[in-house]
């Protein structure tokens, strides 16, 4: 049965919001877009959460199927992280939070196969000094 990766994606998003959720976090943002200036491309970020003191701009990569020979995570690549850091920055100007504050960029991976879901959560994953 074939199924579309867009609903493949938002299945992954609820999964790794209910996770969240059971860790502690708040969710502030779900899907936020931002236009990135000088590229033709829309900047979004699935989950926006708090813990403590940090705010996790958290990208989240499922796919359908655990015998597959890439992970979801490794679909994160120089590109997407350098759109996910400047989609935060902006997202924590319009909120008027300091760029010095306790900010991270996190991953979390969701392989689904037979209805069952496999979350992998990498923590601050994104640095932006390295960037």
């Amino acid at each position: 049965m074939y199924i579309e990766p867009k609903e493949t994606g938002k299945l992954g998003e609820e999964i790794a919001e209910n996770y969240l959720k059971g860790k502690g976090y708040k969710i502030l943002n779900r899907n936020y877009q931002f236009k990135i200036p000088k590229n033709p491309k829309i900047g979004e970020i699935d989950i926006v959460a708090r813990k403590g003191d940090t705010i996790s701009f958290i990208e989240v990569k499922t796919l359908r199927s655990f015998n597959t020979f890439i992970s979801p995570e490794e679909k994160v690549d120089f590109k997407k992280g350098r759109n996910l850091i400047k989609t935060a920055e902006y997202w924590l100007t319009k909120n008027k939070i300091s760029l010095d504050s306790k900010w991270q960029i996190d991953v979390i991976s969701v392989r689904i196969e037979k209805g069952k879901a496999k979350i992998s959560h990498f923590e601050n994953a994104i640095s932006a000094s390295g960037f």
